[in-house]
């Protein structure tokens, strides 16, 4: 059985390991605790799932609330991955949002058709810049 929570406290260690169990390790700075630290503390919504006491699922979002919010991660254990947990979690979100509010994220490239099952429509016109200091 999958418990839902938002605004539960989420130990550093334990996020940073459901990101390398989730494989979004990958692309993120896992070994920089400080920037994972900082990720975790400013999230304005923050969705967990959790099997008894393990971290198995999160959608970490920025926003304003009303408007745009950035779907930064979503991270879901590989193990159970396929059971309706990263669908649960943008819904989540998107409950947490005003109905007024886009959501917008930049997609992994092994996720990338995942989000259009979800509902989400591509965009050909996404633009980046990355860091100065690559963490």
């Amino acid at each position: 059985m999958v418990a839902y929570q938002t605004h539960k406290e989420v130990p550093l260690d334990e996020f940073i390991d459901l990101y390398r169990r989730s494989t979004l390790g990958e692309r993120r700075p896992v070994h920089n605790r400080a920037v994972m630290a900082a990720m975790l503390e400013h999230a304005d919504v923050l969705i967990t799932a959790w099997h008894g006491a393990q971290l198995i699922g999160l959608a970490r979002t920025l926003t304003d609330f009303q408007y745009v919010a950035y779907l930064a991660d979503l991270a879901v254990d590989a193990a159970w991955q396929r059971q309706g947990i990263g669908r649960e979690l943008v819904r989540r979100t998107r409950a947490a949002l005003a109905p007024t509010c886009f959501i917008t994220l930049l997609a992994a490239p092994k996720a990338n058709d995942y989000y259009r099952h979800l509902g989400f429509t591509a965009q050909p016109r996404a633009w980046t810049l990355g860091p100065e200091i690559v963490a």
